[in-house]
């Protein structure tokens, strides 16, 4: 097993379940960019209520069906790759909220098949 410290930066897209970038739920696009582009990984998280700059709040009832419950999208990248990957990130949110961060971060991995120890 390795291990990893050092600095990253978090990327957070807020959106919502029901936007679309092209004929795609856009959290799924943007997963298949980061994917595309050799990012480490990428997390969809959907969240339970919430409200935007609209102030529409958004719930999930055990009674009644809700449409476009939050979706965050969360990447750890370095600098240089987020900074890279915005403007086509920008372009496909259409409207939402993005935020970066500096994390520090404590990574482990295990060795691949067929490696030394």
């Amino acid at each position: 097993m390795s291990k990893f410290i050092g600095e990253k930066v978090l990327m957070r897209i807020f959106t919502g379940e029901l936007k679309k970038y092209g004929h795609k739920p856009l959290y799924e696009a943007l997963v298949e960019l980061f994917r595309q582009e050799g990012f480490a990984g990428a997390t969809v998280l959907r969240g339970i209520s919430g409200f935007g700059s609209h102030y529409v709040y958004h719930t999930h009832k055990l009674l009644e069906l809700s449409a476009d419950l939050p979706i965050v999208v969360e990447v750890v990248e370095e600098q240089e790759k987020i900074d890279a990957i915005l403007p086509k990130v920008d372009e496909m949110v259409e409207s939402g909220l993005i935020t970066l961060e500096k994390v520090n971060v404590i990574r482990y991995t295990q060795k691949q098949w067929g490696t030394q120890p």
